[in-house]
């Protein structure tokens, strides 16, 4: 296994660089999107999200490479962002074409749930502005070898955007890594998002081919099988929940086939409703395994809970900490994360680290 060697912040620009698509998140609140006459308007994104979690929560220097349309919608999502504080020098702003032919901002409209009604999400992405990006539209070089970048995150609900999106990921991935710049990536499956471009089939393909350029690679069990093609014993076509010892089996399979890979790291969640969720995580990091067992939380928005655990996981590793103290902070940034609503962070990192020395609701006055 390879040894996570990341550069020194004194040499770099920013410590962490995300590529992604972000939207327009439209929230019925505790309504549904079908009834409701009202929306909440949040960024969000998944790649997008960890980048916001490292600026706002643990006061990382962060940026976002991006593509918006030009239109008010686009400079609402802007706007959204700024407050966020992660840097826009790499959004890339597209002409609009008044209605949206060429090029439009996506999209995503989602209920939390509550109790036995789980969360639902709508996506309206087609055609965005992020999703016809090229390699050639930013200067890689320019960014991880001038600029100067500690950790790069990305994955697999960016590439599965569109035929075009794999080939930046790779230019991207394979630039950073030249100039020693960390890489993560969060397989994210999303069956919506790959139903139209090859399904299955192609994100296995488009997975397989990026893997060797990821130091450290976020998933679950369903990702395992559907985006890298892992057999997993025990899992079923509907992902039934492992045991720990089946997510061990999957992430010793996983590493054997890129021993590239330093780190593996999974949520475990248990959903006993949309509103209770069991809540832990696993991690390989080189031969040694770490584990903070499920413990139930109280869910009101889960959307992004995931994002902020490899955000706050990230921010471990970036700090020198040591495997297991990256892993708590991802859990407890996750759990928090999903005590608010939206998909990014609302959380600070004294309340992080209170959460990580157990749980603790007392009011801080």
């Amino acid at each position: 296994m390879s040894e996570l060697v990341i550069r020194p912040a004194a040499g770099c620009r920013f410590d962490e660089v995300s590529l992604g698509e972000v939207m327009l998140r439209l929230d019925p609140g505790e309504g549904r999107v079908h009834t409701t006459r009202t929306f909440q308007a949040w960024e969000g994104g998944g790649e997008y999200n960890v980048a916001r979690g490292l600026r706002r929560c643990f006061g990382l220097r962060t940026a976002i490479v991006t593509a918006l349309a030009d239109n008010p919608v686009g400079r609402l999502i802007e706007d959204l962002m700024l407050q966020g504080g992660v840097d826009l020098s790499f959004l890339r702003w597209v002409p609009y074409d008044g209605v949206g032919r060429a090029v439009r901002n996506g999209l995503n409209f989602t209920e939390r749930g509550f109790g036995p009604r789980g969360g639902v999400g709508c996506s309206d992405r087609g055609q965005t502005a992020v999703s016809q990006m090229r390699p050639g539209d930013v200067d890689w070089r320019a960014l991880f070898g001038v600029e100067g970048v500690r950790w790069f995150h990305t994955g697999g609900v960016f590439c599965g955007l569109s035929e075009g999106t794999p080939a930046v990921a790779r230019a991207a991935m394979e630039e950073a890594r030249r100039h020693g710049t960390r890489v993560s990536y969060d397989l994210n499956y999303r069956d919506s998002l790959w139903r139209a471009v090859g399904g299955q089939a192609r994100a296995r393909e488009v997975n397989r081919a990026l893997m060797p350029f990821v130091d450290v690679l976020f998933g679950n069990e369903e990702d395992f099988v559907a985006a890298l093609g892992i057999e997993i014993p025990g899992v079923d076509t509907q992902y039934a929940a492992l045991p720990t010892a089946g997510f061990r089996t999957a992430i010793d399979a996983v590493m054997k086939a890129y021993p590239n890979l330093t780190a593996v790291a999974v949520t475990l969640r248990t959903a006993h409703s949309a509103s209770t969720n069991g809540w832990g995580a696993l991690c390989r990091y080189r031969d040694t395994y770490f584990e903070v067992p499920q413990r139930d939380v109280a869910i009101f928005d889960r959307v992004g809970g995931g994002d902020s655990f490899a955000s706050g996981f990230v921010y471990g590793l970036l700090s020198g900490k040591e495997p297991q103290w990256a892993l708590d902070c991802g859990v407890a940034h996750g759990a928090l994360a999903m005590s608010t609503p939206g998909d990014t962070t609302m959380a600070s990192l004294p309340e992080v680290l209170r959460a990580m020395a157990g749980p603790n609701a007392r009011i801080d006055r």
